[in-house]
C-alpha cells in the first residue's frame, strides 16, 4: 500500500477534554527547543487511527501572530513527512496516543532544524513505546 503523506482533520487534536487531560496527566520531555507531551488515550477514543496531533507556540516569546502561525505550519508540515513510522506502530498494537508538541524557542526557526528535531521526537516515541511493548510481553 502506497504511504500517505497526510494530515488530516480526524487526526488533529481538538477535543478540549482531551488536551487537558494530555497536559494533566500526560508524559513529556524536551527536546530543544520543543517540549513534547504524550498520553496513551484507552478505550474512549477507537474510532481514532491511533494518532492525535496537536502544536503550539508562545504568545510571550512570539508577540506577532504571523510568526506563531509559521512555526505550526512549519511544525505540522515536518510531523506530517515524518510520523508514519510512529501511526503504523500504534496501528499494529491498536493503541491510540495524543501528541502534542510545544515549541519554546525563542527565534524563528527554520524548517531543517525543525524537520531534524521532529525527526529525533518521533524516534523517541517508537523506541519508548516499544520497550513498553516488551515489558508487556
Amino acid at each position: 500500500m502506497k504511504r500517505q503523506f497526510t494530515l488530516r482533520k480526524y487526526e488533529r487534536l481538538k477535543s478540549r477534554k482531551l488536551t487537558e487531560q494530555l497536559f494533566k496527566n500526560g508524559n513529556s520531555f524536551a527536546e530543544v527547543p520543543f517540549r513534547v507531551f504524550y498520553l496513551p488515550v484507552n478505550g474512549e477514543l477507537q474510532k481514532v487511527n491511533g494518532l492525535l496531533f496537536g502544536c503550539g507556540v508562545s504568545k510571550r516569546n512570539f508577540k506577532k501572530a504571523v510568526d506563531r502561525n509559521r512555526i505550526k505550519r512549519l511544525i505540522r508540515e515536518a510531523y506530517r513527512l515524518q510520523k508514519n513510522g510512529l501511526q503504523e506502530l500504534l496501528a499494529d498494537r491498536k493503541d491510540c496516543l495524543s501528541l502534542f508538541i510545544l515549541y519554546t524557542g525563542k527565534e524563528l526557526p527554520d524548517f531543517n532544524l525543525v524537520k531534524e528535531k521532529l525527526s529525533v521526537i518521533l524516534a523517541r516515541l517508537i523506541s519508548v513505546f516499544s520497550i513498553e511493548e516488551k515489558k508487556k510481553s
